[in-house]
């Protein structure tokens, strides 16, 4: 098949979008973030022409999370690296995979990051990982378009009929004559579980909920949530230094959890816990689920797994998981934005990883193939991802071999941003019986069916402007236009 690609345009959008309610991670709150949709416009071989879209929240505070560096500083910088990245992809020349797409401009990814922060004067370099946020939903819109300017899904277009590369040229000799598309289910699973977030900030029992808690019609307590979408996959942001503090915040969400699911005769329960890199050693945790086998050996059963326990920069102190992955699944995370990462993971003990489209798709894919390959269990996390961002991550899930389920916690955070695409989409956005449907992810390209999405951007995407570079409000949105 004739499918490689051709870039003819890159055009992105920018809106500020404020939190229906704080979210606390880490030693971070988000109360507002840069949400970001990318267009692209690709043409085949055979001269067909299509669109390709992407989305992601720009978020510094998890990509980038430094007090050296003022948050609107931090922010702008990511907004003009997805700018210059989608100036650098639009210049692309000629015709090629998305993968490979990325794969050669990754370096000039790195490069025009550091470019904007010495332009900007900043005391702190952006980490790669800010950087690979910023390039994916350039990313995103490039795999979509893939699919669509072929007329096929997407998904299909990663095995040995369609891409030019067998993954021993990306992998190594190992990898020779597999390709990214063995690892991928044949077709979405039609049901997947979500993981619900309980931020640092997030109120427990409906009996404590505050007056002036939002009354939008939404739950506002644990309690709640659990009752109206049947939670059964709970992911529990923990401080990391503060062990009386975590060991009884768990086990509280437990206590939550139990009492619903006794109203509702139900007992199924999944857990994960994340600290967002505050523990100073895995010991910390090793001790935290020792008292917590103790206090409740059945929460401790439940737990699957914990996220990234101590600092993203692994080579820092080179912590030695292993004594900890005998425990519990210990998940890599902000420490994973490249193969090397994988690699030294490994080296020092860690159980698996976890993927998110955030960290670029073509990214996602080789990391993937991978884990499978050598046996390691990895996980789909968000950034909070609303609207096609969710669309995207969940399609990813459900098409992959997760630990289990995906992890989407926009609906609590940012509901607002997604009303367009949940009216095409609604069985991903409304949970039920602790899970999404995935019926509605269907056609070309991601399944996104931008078509049928009431979005501004979507239907005035086609209209091209004299000037290289114009703001422009659409209707009642506060979508900025950038045309490239």
């Amino acid at each position: 098949m004739r499918t490689d690609i051709r870039v003819l345009e890159v055009q992105p959008y920018y809106s500020h979008e404020k939190a229906r309610e704080p979210l606390k991670f880490g030693n971070v709150v988000v109360e507002e973030s840069l949400y970001c949709h990318v267009r692209a416009r690709v043409e085949n071989r055979k001269g067909n022409v299509a669109d390709g879209w992407g989305a992601i929240f720009l978020m510094d505070m998890w990509g980038w999370p430094t007090p050296k560096v003022a948050h609107s500083d931090r922010e702008e910088a990511m907004r003009r690296v997805n700018e210059r990245f989608c100036h650098l992809v639009a210049s692309y020349k000629g015709y090629a995979h998305p993968v490979d797409i990325f794969l050669e401009t990754e370096k000039d990814l790195k490069r025009v990051s550091h470019q904007v922060c010495e332009e900007m004067d900043l005391p702190e370099k952006m980490p790669f990982l800010a950087a690979l946020i910023s390039a994916s939903p350039v990313d995103a819109a490039l795999h979509d378009a893939f699919g669509k300017v072929n007329s096929i899904s997407t998904y299909d277009g990663y095995g040995p009929d369609v891409i030019a590369h067998d993954l021993g040229y990306y992998l190594g000799q190992e990898f020779r004559g597999r390709t990214i598309g063995d690892y991928i289910r044949k077709a979405y699973l039609p049901r997947i579980p979500i993981f619900h977030l309980v931020g640092g900030l997030d109120t427990l029992w409906k009996a404590e909920v505050a007056e002036s808690a939002p009354q939008d019609g939404l739950p506002n307590s644990l309690e709640e949530w659990i009752e109206r979408d049947g939670l059964i996959c709970l992911k529990v942001k923990l401080r990391g230094n503060d062990l009386e503090w975590d060991l009884n915040r768990f086990l509280e969400v437990v206590w939550v959890a139990r009492e619903v699911q006794g109203r509702q005769g139900r007992s199924e329960l999944y857990l994960s816990a994340d600290t967002n890199e505050q523990c100073e050693s895995p010991d910390y945790v090793v001790e935290l689920l020792a008292r917590l086998k103790e206090k409740d050996p059945q929460a401790f059963d439940s737990l699957l797994y914990i996220e990234q326990p101590t600092e993203r920069e692994l080579s820092a102190h080179r912590f030695d998981m292993h004594g900890l992955s005998e425990i519990k699944l210990v998940i890599l995370d902000e420490s994973l934005t490249s193969l090397e990462d994988f690699d030294l993971a490994l080296e020092l003990g860690w159980s698996g990883i976890a993927l998110k489209t955030c960290k670029c798709q073509s990214n996602d894919l080789l990391l993937l193939a991978k884990a499978e390959e050598k046996g390691i269990p990895y996980t789909i996390q968000d950034l909070t991802n609303p609207g096609l961002a969710l669309l995207q991550s969940v399609g990813l899930a459900a098409r992959t071999h997760t630990v289990k389920g995906v992890e989407g916690n926009s609906r609590q955070y940012f509901p607002h941003i997604s009303r367009p695409e949940a009216e095409v989409h609604p069985g991903i956005f409304r949970v039920k019986d602790g899970q999404v449907t995935t019926a509605s992810l269907r056609g070309a390209g991601l399944g996104f069916r931008v078509e049928g999405i009431k979005r501004d951007i979507f239907h005035a995407a086609g209209a091209r402007e004299s000037e290289p570079l114009r703001d422009n409000l659409k209707g009642d949105t506060n979508e900025k236009v950038h045309v490239l």
